[in-house]
């Protein structure tokens, strides 16, 4: 599976691809091919947006509100070595001490954006935690959407990136939580409130405890999708949020392959999964010279799932929108057919609106054909993964 590349061939850290080990299947690329990347079209379905703070804005927010964190703690969080570690305390130490105006998220929104737009990312849902938002930092739900309504408001206006928030139950708190915050969610709509997620570890909050919160969100129209067959946890998982909660896509979702029946179903029903190649739990759990070979997105894809990768944690994992991409290609092993089937499934998955994606629909295609032909891919890097 290997493409020919000319002399001028470089390795993945040149597209900003973070702590990910060698794969025994990957393919070098030339600045051009790189550039493919970074180029193409493409949404951004699965985004934490406290994992895509800038490490100085972080610094800048940590002085700003005194909190209690060294310049070592800092650099700790936004540090990856070769396993890499868990992000969830970097992200209740941004609940807890650094979001505490609307402002502040105005500012992480508005940067986020910026950077997928920087990225050749066209639309992007991204999810928000309000739970630790009102709890930790006191600021209620209405005045911290209004900062992010915000900086949505001015990428799209800079940069011409439309996006939608997803409020995420914290997995973590209390069912009743969960009510109070799809409640909130109900009592303040706005059309770029587009749907609830579920995030945080999967272990502590299985998806039936939070099964009325869904189907709360879902009597008021509100699209849903959850985080499931994460963290290595079971299949059943991914079974509930989609056979008894009813969302629209899922999240992660890898361990579905332990029921491939189950799967080709799901396959069969054109059930979205937003996945992410630089998930910690496989990177850190999978042998170093077997990762990329046994990592379960490609058993999803040979089971005829409908995949889309993402970023999730962007500069938390080290790992830009094109860098995302990219490993499913030079690490993955997947080919342009398979990449260029899912930029279509991103945008048919999107809860953008109709004429928007019948617009990207119409569009994307051909530019992704023209950058494939200037890149100057062999003919072999059109082989999908699913010849092999």
């Amino acid at each position: 599976m290997q493409d020919q590349t000319s002399s001028s061939a470089v390795g993945p850290a040149d597209s900003q691809i973070g702590f990910v080990p060698d794969s025994p299947i990957a393919r070098p690329l030339t600045q051009a091919q790189h550039a493919f990347f970074a180029r193409l079209p493409k949404v951004e379905l699965h985004c934490h947006l406290l994992g895509t703070v800038r490490r100085a804005t972080f610094q800048a927010l940590a002085a700003k509100h005194g909190a209690p964190l060294t310049a070592g703690d800092i650099d700790g969080f936004y540090t990856r070595g070769t396993r890499p570690i868990g992000v969830l305390r970097v992200l209740r130490a941004l609940e807890a001490y650094l979001l505490l105006e609307p402002d502040d998220l105005r500012q992480i929104t508005y940067e986020y954006l910026e950077d997928a737009a920087a990225g050749s990312i066209r639309h992007a849902e991204f999810f928000w935690n309000p739970t630790a938002t009102i709890r930790d930092a006191g600021l209620p739900y209405d005045r911290a959407l209004a900062g992010i309504l915000q900086g949505m408001r001015a990428a799209q206006a800079d940069f011409g990136i439309s996006s939608l928030l997803i409020p995420a139950i914290d997995r973590e708190a209390p069912a009743a939580d969960a009510m109070t915050m799809v409640e909130a969610v109900v009592a303040h709509p706005d059309p770029r409130v587009a749907g609830i997620g579920i995030d945080y570890r999967e272990p502590d909050g299985p998806p039936e405890m939070f099964a009325d919160a869904y189907a709360l969100a879902r009597r008021h129209g509100l699209r849903t999708t959850a985080h499931a067959g994460e963290f290595g946890m079971p299949w059943t998982n991914v079974a509930t949020v989609v056979d008894q909660i009813g969302v629209d896509r899922v999240d992660h979702g890898y361990t579905i392959v332990e029921n491939p029946e189950l799967a080709r179903a799901y396959a069969a029903r054109g059930l979205l999964f937003t996945i992410v190649p630089t998930n910690s739990y496989y990177l850190r759990t999978l042998d170093a010279e077997r990762w990329a070979l046994d990592h379960p997105i490609r058993r999803m894809a040979q089971l005829g799932l409908k995949l889309h990768p993402n970023t999730d944690d962007p500069t938390l994992h080290h790992v830009s929108p094109a860098g995302a991409w990219e490993l499913m290609y030079s690490h993955l092993g997947f080919g342009l057919t398979d990449l260029r089937t899912m930029m279509l499934n991103g945008i048919d998955g999107a809860w953008a609106s109709e004429a928007q994606k019948t617009l990207w629909l119409a569009q994307w295609p051909a530019e992704f054909d023209t950058l494939a032909a200037e890149a100057g891919f062999a003919s072999g890097a059109w082989l999908s993964l699913r010849d092999f």
